[in-house]
């Protein structure tokens, strides 16, 4: 098969996944944004980059697969978490490590984390790629709402699946990783992200793997909010309003706004576009005060969602990998 073949079947492949979220959306009785999927991104970046190809889970034989778990619901609205790891160490502990996708806040789900997930599954740990609700639906703080809940149940569930409660890393990539980022930066230190829910254990996580995702809103290096006549940026959408109209809202929701002695250890896995490491360095430079680890690594010449494709899905697995072997796994 031909490299040109090969991109053209995947954008047919991931049309027909992209037309089966899209049906989805349509019966939802909360509204969906199906703007970001896998085919419109692979599309667009083949146009810059015409050697990618989109990184997919690999195989599964090895792995036991839980789809669509029920981790918390409001009502009618379930949230559901997909869970993988290897099914030779179904009775071990293993370290977990919760999956965040992107999309503006906006868009995109939780399957989109799974080639990243299946191959950390393969090397061992408890993947957990989950849903939480996005702004068409419910703006700040909604999400991160959700995202604690989902922390506390991976450790409610330390009896029903092999999860070690006492390693659980957020992963988050660009709209994703400022949610983990600001989750494991606050790190259970405040009430800010407070929730009911599986009040009995804790939302502390032992490290954030932030792939290209904002630290910082209002920062020089940051381009949220630039709004445009009828047009709001996903991040006004999301925060509920502009950044001139309530800019503390905009910095509360900024990790480096909450970095502490308790902050978690964090890995930062950057493209060399400026606007989607706004902040890390200010963040890193805050943590050194406090003697928290961190890592930090940076593609070039790549797209922004590099994740998703070869050639730099193979090393952004390895940095995490070795992050989790040097950090986390002490």
């Amino acid at each position: 098969m031909t490299f040109i073949t090969r991109n053209i079947l995947q954008i047919f492949l991931t049309g027909w996944l992209w037309l089966g979220f899209s049906a989805l959306g349509a019966q939802s009785a909360f509204p969906v944004d199906s703007s970001f999927t896998l085919r419109r991104e692979l599309t667009k970046q083949l146009k810059h980059h015409p050697d990618i190809s989109l990184a997919e889970v690999g195989d599964t034989s090895m792995l036991s697969l839980h789809r669509d778990v029920v981790y918390t619901s409001y009502g009618q609205r379930q949230l559901h978490a997909d869970i993988v790891f290897l099914s030779e160490r179904a009775a071990d502990k293993m370290p977990v490590i919760l999956f965040v996708h992107g999309g503006g806040w906006s868009s995109g789900n939780k399957s989109m984390e799974h080639p990243l997930a299946f191959e950390m599954a393969r090397r061992g740990y408890a993947a957990v790629c989950v849903e939480y609700r996005l702004s068409p639906e419910a703006g700040y703080p909604a999400a991160l709402i959700d995202l604690v809940t989902a922390i506390k149940w991976v450790r409610a569930m330390a009896d029903t699946y092999p999860f070690d409660p006492e390693k659980v890393v957020l992963e988050g990539t660009s709209a994703g990783a400022q949610l983990v980022s600001l989750l494991g930066s606050i790190n259970n230190q405040s009430d800010l992200f407070t929730t009911p829910k599986y009040a009995a254990y804790s939302g502390e996580v032992q490290g954030v793997i932030n792939i290209d995702g904002v630290l910082a809103f209002l920062h020089p290096d940051s381009s949220e909010g630039m709004d445009r006549p009828g047009k709001p940026s996903a991040a006004t959408r999301w925060l509920g309003s502009a950044a001139h109209e309530n800019p503390e809202r905009w910095k509360e929701a900024s990790a480096l706004t909450h970095i502490n002695k308790n902050s978690a250890p964090f890995l930062f896995i950057n493209s060399s576009l400026p606007r989607f490491g706004a902040g890390r360095d200010d963040l890193i430079e805050q943590l050194n005060k406090y003697d928290i680890p961190s890592r930090k690594h940076q593609h070039e010449s790549c797209p922004h969602t590099f994740w998703l494709f070869h050639p730099w899905f193979e090393t952004t697995v390895q940095w995490m990998d070795d992050f989790m072997q040097e950090i986390i796994l002490l």
